[in-house]
C-alpha cells in the first residue's frame, strides 16, 4: 500500500467515524446497549425522545449532550439515584453513554413557548418562579433556567413542558439527598427551603407553560 493510499483510507475512516458514532447512539436509544441490562431508552422516553408525561418520564430530545452525559455518569457514581436509571446507566459503556447523549441532543424537540417578555407575577407560584423569595435564599427559577424555564446551556436544563411528576421527584430528590449532583449544592438549598405545597405548585406551573400575551 502506498503512503498516499494510507492517507486516503485514513481520511475516509475519520470522515465515517461521526456517522458510525451517531448510529451507535440511535441503536442504544432504540434497542439498548450491548449489555442486556441496558434497556432501550424509547420504552420509557417515547420513540421520539419527547417523554411520556402521563407516566412522569421526561423529555430527552434536544437536551444538551453534556447535560445528558453527566446525568448518566452521575447515576453510575450514585450522586443521582433512581431505581430504574441507576442500574441502566451502570450497564452502559462509556462510549454508549456519549453516543446516546449525542443522538438525543440532535433529536428535534417541541418549540418553546413564546416568552418574549417576563410577565407580571399575579400569584405566589408565579412570583416564586419568576422572582424567587430572597428572604429564604430562593432565587427565581427562571434566573438560572432561562425565560419560561426553557433551559440554559449544559448546567440548567429545561423545566418547561417536563412532566409535573418528574419535576416534583427531582425537587424531592434534592430535599432528601437522593440527588446530590449539583455543583455548589445550589438546588439542594433551594429545594429544602421550599414547602411541600410550593414543590407541587412549581412543578405544575412549569409542566403546563402558557404563552403569555405580549403587551406593550
Amino acid at each position: 500500500m502506498t503512503p498516499l493510499s494510507r492517507v486516503v483510507i485514513g481520511s475516509l475512516l475519520i470522515l465515517a467515524w461521526p456517522a458510525a458514532h451517531a448510529a451507535d447512539g440511535q441503536k442504544v436509544f432504540t434497542q439498548g446497549g450491548a449489555n442486556p441490562a441496558a434497556m432501550a431508552c424509547l420504552g420509557c422516553h417515547g420513540p421520539d425522545g419527547k417523554g411520556m408525561a402521563a407516566a412522569g418520564f421526561p423529555r430527552l430530545a434536544g437536551l444538551p449532550a453534556g447535560y445528558l452525559s453527566k446525568q448518566l455518569h452521575d447515576w453510575r457514581s450514585g450522586s443521582r439515584q433512581q431505581p430504574v436509571m441507576a442500574p441502566l446507566a451502570k450497564a452502559l459503556s462509556i462510549d454508549e453513554i456519549e453516543a446516546v447523549s449525542q443522538y438525543l441532543a440532535a433529536l428535534p424537540s417541541d418549540p418553546a413557548p413564546d416568552w418574549r417578555r417576563q410577565q407580571i407575577a399575579t400569584n405566589p407560584t408565579e412570583r416564586l418562579a419568576l422572582y424567587g423569595d430572597w428572604s429564604r435564599q430562593i432565587p427565581g427559577c427562571v434566573q438560572c433556567h432561562g425565560p419560561g424555564g426553557s433551559g440554559v446551556g449544559e448546567h440548567f436544563p429545561p423545566l418547561a413542558g417536563q412532566p409535573a411528576a418528574y419535576l416534583m421527584a427531582q425537587l424531592n430528590g434534592w430535599r432528601d439527598g437522593s440527588r446530590s449532583n449539583d455543583p455548589n449544592q445550589l438546588m439542594a438549598g433551594v429545594a429544602k427551603a421550599m414547602t411541600d405545597a410550593e414543590v407541587k405548585a412549581i412543578a405544575e406551573y412549569f409542566a403546563h407553560p402558557a404563552s403569555p400575551e405580549v403587551k406593550p
